[in-house]
């Protein structure tokens, strides 16, 4: 099992999340992007893609496996991920589901058919200590889940 976070976009206190968890559970983090990302030591992988469009996501796609999980606002990255049995969530905790991922791709191309059109639209709120906690709580969640189907542990 490994942790993938599509590190371009990813905020910097959810890539410190994402390292805290990785050291406190030894699961591998790989952070895929186009230049350097601060902060990224220990254990960490840091995977520099070349320059060029969706190439941080084609190599995410490329490594990333049914029981890893990968952290990304990328949501046609997150609905390929899904049709790849990979488990995929954002930083501020949301799961993508085979159940919700065309809803969630559909309401994406909307928002940018609108601002191709000109049309001003509601941006993301900036990343808070909110959206952190609700990562947090998600990610735990989600490794603890993870952990267990790996090792084939059952119960609550």
């Amino acid at each position: 099992m490994k942790i993938f976070v599509d590190a371009d976009s990813c905020p910097r206190p959810a890539r410190e999340l994402v390292l805290r968890a990785s050291a406190r559970t030894g699961i591998r983090a790989v952070f895929a992007a186009n230049r350097p990302m601060p902060g990224i030591g220990g254990d960490a992988v840091m995977e520099i893609c070349p320059p060029g469009e969706n190439s941080a996501d084609n190599r995410i796609l490329e490594l990333a496996r049914p029981g890893d999980l990968v952290i990304t606002r990328d949501i046609p990255l997150a609905q390929r991920l899904v049709e790849a049995l990979v488990l995929v969530m954002d930083d501020r905790g949301r799961i993508y589901t085979a159940e919700n991922i065309r809803e969630r791709l559909s309401l994406r191309n909307f928002m940018v058919g609108l601002a191709d059109n000109g049309l001003e639209t509601a941006r993301t709120s900036n990343y808070g200590k909110r959206d952190l906690k609700a990562m947090a709580d998600s990610l735990d969640r989600v490794l603890t889940r993870l952990g267990r189907e790996e090792t084939g542990a059952t119960g609550p």
